[in-house]
C-alpha cells in the first residue's frame, strides 16, 4: 500500500463524512475494487482499526459520529505501537487524539487496551507484616518455652510483554526477621530475586522457562525451582515440568535433580488432580531423625487433591500425599472448610476457615502453613478481613502436637498485607 496507516485512515474519514454511495465489491460489500478509497478502506480493515458493521458492509454513504471517530483513532494509534510512522503521520494523529480526547477518555476498555500496548511492564507487589507467638509445651515443665516472631516482607512482582503470547515475570523478595530485637540478621533486608522466568501461553498449551513456583506450591512444594514447565488443556489439563530444586530440607547448599507431572480436570464446582514429584538428592537422607534407614538418596511423592464448591459462601478442598520411599513421618494430608472470602479490592468483605493438619516431614518437603510447622498435626481456626480496599488482614490459630516427640503447642498468627 503507499498510503501510511494515518493516511489511509484520514482518507477513510474523509469517504465517510463524504457521504459517497460505493457499489459491492470487497473487502466490504459495498466497497467496489475501483473505487479510489479502495486500499485505504482495505488497509485499515486488515489492522482491525475499522470494522464494518454486522452484515457485511462499510456504510461510507452514513455520516458517522464523533464516537465512531474516536473508536478509529484509538484503534489506529494502538496500531501505531507496532508500526512505524512518519512524522507527518504521527503529528495528524496527536492532533486527532486531541481533537477526540474527550470520547478516547469515555471509551473505557480500549483506552485501558491503548495504556497496555504503550506500557508493556506491569508491577504488582505488596507489603507484608507477620507477628507469631508459639507457645510449646514439653515433657517436662522446664521444656516449656515459647518463641515469637515479627517480620516485615516487601516483595515486588514485575511482569513484561513480550508479545501477545510471551511475557518475562520475576518476584523480588526483601525481607527483616527479628523485627522486635531491633537488629539485623544476616540477608535482613537484602533485596533477592525469588522467581525469574518467561511464559508462553497459547490455546490449550502454555509454557515457563526459567526459576519459577512448581505445582503444589499451595500445599508441601512452597518454594521455586529452575527448569522448564509445559501444560496442555484447559478443563482437563496436564502438567509436566523437570529441573533442579534445593535439596529437601531446605538449607543446605546443595541442590537436587527434580521432575514433576500433575493431572487436573475441572467439572466447575468439583475440581480434582493427581501429582507426582520426584527428587534426587544425597542430602535427602538427613531430613529429619530418619528417613529411609541412610538407604536412598530418593523422594518419590504421590498425591491427591480435590475441592468442591457448594454455592457463593461454601467450599471444601483438602489432599493426601505419600512419599513411599520415607519410613517415618511418610505421609501428609490436609481437610478445610471455607466460609466465603476476603476480596482485596472489596471493602468490609471476610472469611473464615477449620482445617485439619497432618503433615509429615518427609513429604511437606517446603510448608506454606503459617499456623502448623511440617512434622505437625493438629487444627487451625482462621480468618481474613478487608479493612480498606487492598488491605487484607489475617488471623490463624494452630493447636499441634510433635509427631516424633508428641509435645503439644499453640501458635498465634496475625498478618496484615498493604497490596498495589
Amino acid at each position: 500500500m503507499k498510503k501510511t496507516l494515518v493516511s489511509a485512515l484520514t482518507t477513510a474519514l474523509v469517504v465517510g463524512a463524504a457521504s459517497t454511495t460505493f457499489a459491492a465489491a470487497n473487502p466490504f460489500s459495498d466497497v467496489p475494487a475501483d473505487h479510489w478509497a479502495y486500499d485505504a478502506v482495505a488497509q485499515l480493515a486488515q489492522d482491525g482499526v475499522i470494522t464494518g458493521y454486522g452484515d457485511g458492509t462499510y456504510k461510507g454513504q452514513k455520516q458517522i459520529t464523533r464516537y465512531e471517530m474516536a473508536v478509529m483513532v484509538a484503534r489506529a494509534m494502538a496500531k501505531s505501537q507496532n508500526v512505524t510512522v512518519s512524522g507527518n503521520d504521527k503529528a495528524l494523529l496527536d492532533k486527532l487524539a486531541a481533537e477526540f480526547g474527550d470520547e478516547l477518555n469515555n471509551l473505557g476498555v480500549r483506552v485501558a487496551n491503548l495504556e497496555k500496548n504503550a506500557d508493556k511492564v506491569k508491577w504488582n507487589g505488596k507489603a507484608e507484616y507477620d507477628f507469631a507467638r508459639t507457645n510449646t509445651k514439653g515433657q517436662s515443665e522446664a521444656a516449656d518455652r515459647h518463641e515469637d516472631m515479627n517480620k516485615v516482607l516487601f516483595r515486588l512482582e514485575p511482569s513484561a510483554e513480550v508479545n501477545s503470547n510471551w511475557h518475562v515475570n520475576a518476584r523480588l523478595d526483601a525481607t527483616v526477621d527479628n523485627l522486635d530485637k531491633d537488629k539485623d540478621v544476616d540477608n535482613n533486608g537484602n533485596v533477592k530475586l525469588k522467581r525469574i522466568y518467561a511464559q508462553g501461553d497459547y490455546t490449550n498449551f502454555s509454557t515457563k522457562l526459567g526459576k519459577f513456583a512448581p505445582i503444589d506450591d499451595d500445599s508441601i512444594f512452597d518454594t521455586q525451582f529452575s527448569g522448564a514447565e509445559v501444560s496442555f488443556g484447559k478443563a482437563l489439563k496436564v502438567t509436566a515440568g523437570a529441573g533442579r530444586i534445593n535439596n529437601a530440607d531446605g538449607t543446605a547448599v546443595d541442590t537436587a535433580n527434580y521432575q514433576y507431572a500433575g493431572l487436573g480436570y475441572d467439572f466447575g464446582k468439583l475440581s480434582l488432580g493427581a501429582d507426582y514429584h520426584h527428587l534426587n538428592s544425597d542430602d535427602i537422607t538427613a531430613k529429619g531423625a530418619a528417613y529411609a534407614n541412610g538407604t536412598t538418596d530418593e523422594a518419590n511423592i504421590w498425591m491427591a487433591k480435590g475441592a468442591y464448591t457448594f454455592d457463593k459462601n461454601w467450599a471444601v478442598n483438602g489432599f493426601y500425599a505419600e512419599n513411599h520411599d520415607a519410613d517415618v513421618q511418610k505421609k501428609a494430608g490436609a481437610a478445610e472448610i471455607d466460609y466465603k472470602g476476603a476480596q482485596d479490592e472489596n471493602k468490609g468483605t471476610w472469611g473464615a476457615w477449620v482445617a485439619y493438619r497432618h503433615l509429615g516431614q518427609n513429604v511437606d518437603l517446603f510448608n506454606t502453613y503459617d499456623a502448623i510447622d511440617e512434622g505437625q498435626k493438629g487444627w487451625e481456626l482462621g480468618a481474613s478481613y478487608v479493612p480498606f480496599k487492598n488491605v487484607v488482614a489475617v488471623a490463624r490459630y494452630g493447636k499441634n502436637k510433635d509427631l516424633a516427640t508428641d509435645n503439644k503447642s499453640n501458635r498465634v498468627f496475625g498478618q496484615v498485607n498493604f497490596l498495589f
